[in-house]
C-alpha cells in the first residue's frame, strides 16, 4: 500500500508548498503570469530604449485551420490564448483545444495532444485563451485544458499523455449533472492542491439556462472538493429573495478566476444571469449574479461580494480576470483587488473585506417601460477611477467619412432611446453605450508595480438593443432588413426575442463607425491618486491610404496587453493585424510590427538562453472579421 500512497502523498505536499514558490524572473507561468493577473513582468533586455530593435525570432504554424475542414468553425474561430512558459518549454492551446508543448528558444515542437472536440457540434464560441500548469514554479507535472466540450483534461507536462490517475483516465466531464450547455473558453485557476473551473453559457438562448455553478477539483485525483452557485438554492434565504419567482440561470463564470494563496482566497467574477437582456423572470437585484466574489479557497465559503451590476439588463458581465495588487493609502500598504467592467467602470476592492477603498456612488438611473420588466432603480459607478469610455453620446458624435454618412449616422443615433448608460432595452430600440464588447472587455488590465499604474484597453463601441414581442419576428416587413440582418437572442421562456446591433454600417465588406473617434484607446491609471494619466488610440480599423487620419481613430480591439519593469506596455488585439510597443510612463508608441494574422490575444513575454522573447498568438478572430491564421510569432533582439 505504501508504494501505492507515497507518490500521490508527495504531490499533495507539492501542491502545498506551490503557493510558497516565487516565479522565476524569465518564466510566464500562468495566464496572467501571476495567479493574481498582475501581467506584469521584471524582465529588461528588451526596454524603451531598444523596443524598436526587435525583429521576428521565429513562428510556429499549429496547423489549425486544417482541423476546420468540411465544419463551419471558421466563423466563430478566435485564437485567443496566451501561452505558458516553464523551464525552457511554452505551453498553449488551440481554439479546439488542442494543447501544443514547444521549445521556448527555438518554437520547435514536443508534444500535442488532441482531445478530438467535434466541430461539427454548434458551439457558441470556439475559442480557448490558454492552459493551467502544476505545480506553476519548480518542477512542472501537469498541464490542464478545460475544453468547449465541457471536460477537464490533465496532462503529463512531460509527454502530453492524459494522466490516469485524475478524474476518470485523466478526464472529468464537467457536463455530467450539469447539462449538455457547459463549454469552457478561459484556464481554470489553480492554488494550492486545488483546480477551480467555471463554465461559458450562451446566455441569451433561453432564460432557465444551466447555472453557472463554480467547481473545485483536487489537483491530484480530480475529486470534487466543493462548489459555489452564484443562484442561491434558497428562495427564502436574504439572497435567494432577490431573485423573485425566480426563472433563470446562468451568472456564470467565463472569465479568468484570480487567487490569493496567502490568504486562501479565490476572487470569481461572475456574469449576467438569462438572459442577458430581460430580468422580468428574475425581478430583484439578482445577487450573486454579475458580482466579484472572495470564496474561502479551501472550502468554497463565501468571504465578501461586492455587485457589479444590480439586475443585469444589458450584458454586463465582468469580463476581465480581476486584478490583485497592493494599494497606498495614508501610508499604509493594503491588499486590494482591482475590478474592470464593460460599463468602463473599475473598482478598487480592499482584497480581504470587499469594501470600497476608492469611493464609490449608487446613483439614480433610467426606469424601464417594458411590460414586464422593472430596472433596479440605481447602479453603483466609481468616482475614481472615473468611468472610462462611451457614457453616452448625442447626435453631435455623429460621424461618418462624408457629410451624407455623417448625417445619416445623425438620424440613426437620434432613432433610439439614448439616456446615456444604464439605457433599459426597449420596443422602440435602445442605445447602449457602452455596448456589450467594453468599455474593458475579456482582455482585462495588467498592472506596473513599480511605477503604480493600472494599464488597459477600452473599446468604444454603442450596441443597439431592440426587444420584439415573440410573434412580431415573423411579421417583420421589406424595408427592415437592418433589423432582420441584426443578431438574434431566442430569449426562450420570455415574452420577447431580442435584436443585437452595433452603431454603424457595413460598406464594401468594411465596418463604417458612426459616431465620433477613437473608437479604440489604450489608458494608465495612477493608482496613486486614482486619476488617468494618459490615454492614447489604439491602433486603426480603416483604410490608412483612403483616410489618412484614419491612423490616429483607433480601432476595436479584443485581447489584452502587458507590461514589463522595461518601461514598456505591449498589446496587439486591434485589428488591423499589429504588435505594438507603448512608453508605459508617457503612453507614447515606440514600436510596431505586422503579424501574420490578426492577434486577438493578449501577450507574453520570457527569457531563455539570456534572451528575452515577446511573443503573441496571431490567428485572427472569425466573429469580428479579422484575418484568420494559426501562429504563434516571437520577437527579440538582434
Amino acid at each position: 500500500m505504501k508504494h501505492i500512497l507515497l507518490p500521490a502523498l508527495l504531490l499533495s505536499l507539492l501542491a502545498s508548498l506551490h503557493a510558497q514558490q516565487s516565479i522565476p524572473a524569465g518564466e510566464w507561468p500562468a495566464y496572467g503570469r501571476d495567479a493574481g493577473g498582475s501581467r506584469y513582468s521584471p524582465l529588461t533586455q528588451v526596454n524603451d530604449k531598444n523596443v524598436g530593435q526587435l525583429r521576428p525570432a521565429w513562428a510556429f504554424n499549429t496547423g489549425e485551420l486544417k482541423t476546420y475542414a468540411g465544419t463551419d468553425a471558421l466563423s466563430k474561430a478566435a485564437f485567443e490564448a496566451t501561452p505558458l512558459m516553464i523551464g525552457h518549454t511554452l505551453y498553449f492551446s488551440t481554439p479546439s483545444d488542442r494543447v501544443f508543448a514547444i521549445d521556448a528558444a527555438t518554437g520547435r515542437q514536443q508534444w500535442l495532444y488532441d482531445p478530438k472536440v467535434d466541430l461539427h457540434h454548434e458551439f457558441s464560441e470556439i475559442s480557448s485563451r490558454g492552459v493551467s500548469a502544476w505545480p506553476a514554479a519548480g518542477d512542472i507535472k501537469r498541464i490542464f485544458i478545460a475544453t468547449i466540450d465541457g471536460r477537464l483534461i490533465a496532462l503529463d507536462a512531460a509527454n502530453g499523455i492524459p494522466v490516469s490517475s485524475f478524474g476518470d483516465a485523466g478526464t472529468i466531464d464537467l457536463k455530467e449533472g450539469y447539462g449538455s450547455d457547459i463549454s469552457v473558453t478561459s484556464p481554470p485557476a489553480v492554488t494550492g492542491n486545488l483546480i477551480i473551473v467555471g463554465s461559458s453559457l450562451g446566455d441569451n438562448w433561453k432564460a432557465d439556462m444551466t447555472r453557472g455553478s463554480v467547481r473545485a477539483y483536487d489537483v491530484v485525483s480530480g475529486k470534487l472538493r466543493w462548489t459555489w452557485d452564484p443562484i442561491p438554492r434558497d428562495s427564502n434565504s436574504a439572497a435567494g429573495k432577490t431573485w423573485g419567482k425566480a426563472h433563470s440561470g446562468a451568472a456564470n463564470t467565463w472569465a479568468v478566476i484570480s487567487c490569493d494563496a496567502k490568504n486562501d482566497l479565490v476572487f470569481i467574477p461572475s456574469s449576467s444571469p438569462s438572459p442577458d437582456y430581460y430580468g422580468g423572470e428574475r425581478l430583484g437585484q439578482n445577487l450573486y449574479g454579475n458580482c466579484i466574489v472572495a470564496l474561502r479557497a479551501s472550502t468554497g465559503e463565501m468571504v465578501w461580494y461586492f455587485q457589479v451590476v444590480h439586475h443585469d439588463l444589458w450584458d454586463y458581465d465582468i469580463a476581465a480576470q480581476p486584478v490583485l495588487m497592493d494599494m497606498n493609502k495614508n501610508g499604509r500598504k493594503i491588499p486590494a483587488v482591482a475590478v474592470g467592467t464593460k460599463m468602463g467602470h473599475i473598482f478598487i476592492l480592499d482584497r480581504l473585506t470587499g469594501k470600497p477603498l476608492l469611493p464609490v456612488e449608487e446613483r439614480k438611473v433610467p426606469a424601464s417601460a417594458l411590460a414586464g420588466e422593472q430596472a433596479w432603480p440605481t447602479q453603483p459607478f466609481p468616482v475614481l477611477p472615473a468611468p472610462l469610455g462611451i457614457q453616452r453620446i448625442t447626435a453631435n458624435d455623429a460621424w461618418g467619412p462624408t457629410p451624407k454618412d455623417k448625417e445619416e449616422a445623425a438620424q440613426k443615433i437620434a432613432t433610439y432611446t439614448n439616456e446615456g448608460i444604464f439605457t433599459p432595452p426597449s420596443y422602440k430600440g435602445s442605445l447602449m453605450t457602452p455596448g456589450n464588447v467594453g468599455g474593458i472587455h475579456w482582455g482585462g488590465m495588467c498592472f506596473d508595480p513599480a511605477q503604480h499604474l493600472l494599464i488597459t484597453n477600452i473599446n468604444r463601441l454603442p450596441a443597439i438593443i431592440r426587444m420584439l414581442p415573440r410573434d412580431s419576428i415573423k411579421q417583420l416587413e421589406a424595408g427592415q432588413e437592418e433589423l432582420l440582418r441584426s443578431e438574434t437572442g431566442r430569449q426562450y421562456g420570455t415574452p420577447y426575442i431580442l435584436k443585437r446591433s452595433y452603431l454603424f454600417n457595413i460598406s464594401d465588406g468594411k465596418l463604417v463607425m458612426q459616431f465620433n473617434p477613437p473608437w479604440g484607446t489604450l489608458v494608465a491609471i495612477d493608482m496613486l491618486t486614482g486619476a488617468k494619466k494618459w490615454e492614447v488610440p489604439l491602433g486603426y480599423m480603416m483604410d490608412t491610404t483612403k483616410y489618412p487620419g484614419a491612423a490616429h481613430w483607433g480601432s476595436i480591439n479584443l485581447g489584452g496587453a502587458i507590461v514589463t519593469a522595461g518601461n514598456l506596455s505591449l498589446v496587439a488585439a486591434t485589428m488591423d493585424g499589429h504588435l505594438r510597443a507603448f512608453n508605459t510612463q508617457t503612453g507614447a508608441l515606440l514600436w510596431e510590427a505586422a503579424l501574420p494574422a490578426a492577434g486577438q490575444a493578449t501577450p507574453m513575454t520570457y527569457e531563455v538562453n539570456g534572451k528575452q522573447y515577446i511573443l503573441v498568438a496571431a490567428g485572427g478572430h472569425g466573429k469580428l472579421g479579422t484575418k484568420q491564421g494559426d501562429a504563434v510569432v516571437a520577437f527579440a533582439l538582434p
